[in-house]
């Protein structure tokens, strides 16, 4: 049997006893951004990964689905398990309808590979950016596999950092699929929201016609105060920004939770305490019920949208 890998030094385990969010989700309420890690026992992690996490299997992100009252999840395939989407699928395998994917695949993907992962419930690829998660492919790599997946009708996710957004936009609006851009592209919120970085990404979004996750305000908050020990109003820094995404592309923008919140390295969220977060981000009931439920459904589950 092979020796399981130690997590990676200072590696911040997910909140084990999240609290009971005060803000009631409304029936259907969609997470559509969240991870499985392995277990790694099962699903070993890929040789070539920048981090090694801690488990964060099918059944404890389902359990927190269930104790958040969301009613289905999108699981994005995790960095740390490379191209090898086996834990991604055995989740939707496991969840049914409950659940939707967005897998990592190489431009030498065959079509049988793309039909049973469609099977399964993918419906995206995901483009990461981030050196320090992956070694981005070549444009022309993921130019063939954004050509494979159109013909599915799946879409591309983008995980970048605004700031390199005059480097890379170009490339991306010759992708012949719908967009989705993780995080708001990691906005600087030491900066203004009108600031011109931030109205870039904003109109770069709206010729797109992108869609836009409003999630990991842990991620990107730089004064907080972090949602953790009881606070509901937490990460104050960053709610002009997703506030302003809401209202510019009220139809267009999703939210997730970002379960189990890898490589964070100063504090680990309560999931209850995030979801109180978001009323604060769609201050009306029409707006949290497109950015949860008509948003999510429209984009994952078409046909029960109809």
């Amino acid at each position: 049997m092979t020796a399981l890998a130690p997590k990676s030094p200072h590696w911040l385990d997910w909140c084990p006893e999240p609290s009971a969010p005060a803000f009631t989700l409304p029936p259907g309420t969609v997470d559509a951004h969240c991870h499985v890690f392995g277990p790694q026992a099962a699903f070993p992690f890929a040789p070539e990964r920048k981090y090694t996490p801690c488990d964060a299997g099918k059944e404890d992100l389902f359990a927190l689905r269930d104790h958040l009252g969301v009613s289905r999840n999108v699981i994005v395939q995790a960095s740390c398990h490379g191209a090898d989407n086996s834990a991604l699928v055995d989740a939707l395998h496991t969840a049914g309808d409950r659940a939707r994917g967005v897998a990592t695949v190489r431009p030498d993907v065959t079509d049988t590979e793309l039909r049973a992962l469609h099977e399964a419930g993918v419906r995206g690829v995901r483009f990461t950016f981030l050196r320090r998660l992956v070694e981005t492919g070549s444009m022309a790599d993921l130019a063939t596999i954004a050509a494979k997946v159109a013909e599915l009708g799946w879409h591309v996710v983008l995980y970048f950092d605004g700031a390199e957004l005059p480097e890379l936009e170009t490339f991306f609006a010759s992708l012949p699929t719908p967009l989705v851009i993780d995080h708001m592209a990691r906005p600087d919120v030491g900066k203004p929201v009108e600031g011109p970085q931030f109205s870039r990404f904003l109109r770069f979004c709206a010729r797109q016609d992108a869609w836009v996750k409003v999630s990991c305000p842990e991620r990107l908050s730089r004064t907080g105060p972090p949602a953790t020990e009881g606070r509901r109003r937490a990460y104050t820094d960053v709610v002009p920004f997703a506030r302003r995404v809401v209202a510019e592309f009220p139809d267009r923008v999703l939210w997730g939770t970002d379960w189990p919140h890898p490589n964070l390295t100063d504090h680990m969220p309560d999931d209850g305490l995030l979801v109180d977060h978001l009323p604060h981000v769609a201050p009306t009931a029409e707006a949290r019920h497109k950015l949860l439920v008509a948003n999510p459904t429209r984009l994952y589950w078409p046909d029960a949208h109809r």
